[in-house]
This record gives structure tokens, C-alpha cells and sequence, in this order.
């Protein structure tokens, strides 16, 4: 499950209902102005995928491996309507991402427009 945090707008998880069923926003579960820690922290706990445009994620990621996994947003300054017409266009590789628990996995997917 998705787990979109602060810097992407809460309305983006209606907006995806269809393509990633069950995703959530960090303000619809009490973490809203939290820390990027207190955040990861709650997805390692939770079995979630934390979706970001800050690149702190990748650094915890690079430190401490996965659990959880980061996908990064680096795809600069887009509307939320743009930002899921991307990521359903990546809905394929997302979902490999996701899904993708080998030993040779990785921890961070970045998409890039």
C-alpha cells in the first residue's frame, strides 16, 4: 500500500482510488508536520510504500535498506491531476516495484518526467 507523504496533496489518494486501492496520505493518519523519521518509522511498522518528492527518503533508504520502500517523485513542480496521470502511466512498473521482494531488490524507484 502507498503511503503518500506531507509535500503531495491529500487529494491525490481519491484521485488514484481506482488504480492504487488503499493508498493513504500521512494527513488522513495523524502524521502531518511529523518528521521524515517519524514517518518512515510508521512505514516500516505499517508495510508501507512511502511516495515523496524529498530526497531525505532515498537517504534513509541508502543508510538503512528496505522496509520500507521509497518511491521518489522527480518529476519537479506538477499539479496533483498531473501527478497521478504519472504515476497511473507507471502503474506497471510500480506495481513490479512493489511486488519485487527478491534479495536483489531494490528500495528506492525514482520516477522521472
Amino acid at each position: 500500500m502507498l503511503l503518500f507523504d506531507q509535500n503531495i496533496s491529500h487529494r491525490i489518494v481519491n484521485q488514484l482510488s481506482d488504480t492504487f486501492p488503499g493508498a493513504k496520505q500521512v494527513r488522513s493518519i495523524g502524521l502531518e508536520n511529523t518528521s521524515d523519521k517519524q514517518i518512515w518509522e510508521f512505514a516500516l511498522k505499517n508495510g508501507l510504500i512511502i511516495v515523496t518528492f524529498d530526497s531525505d527518503f532515498y537517504d534513509f533508504s541508502t543508510i538503512y535498506g528496505h522496509p520500507p520502500k521509497i518511491i521518489w517523485m522527480r518529476s519537479g513542480n506538477k499539479t496533483t491531476k498531473n501527478i497521478t496521470a504519472l504515476l497511473k502511466s507507471k502503474k506497471i512498473n510500480i506495481i513490479e516495484f512493489i511486488e519485487d521482494d527478491s534479495d536483489e531488490s531494490v528500495s528506492c524507484l525514482q520516477i522521472i518526467e
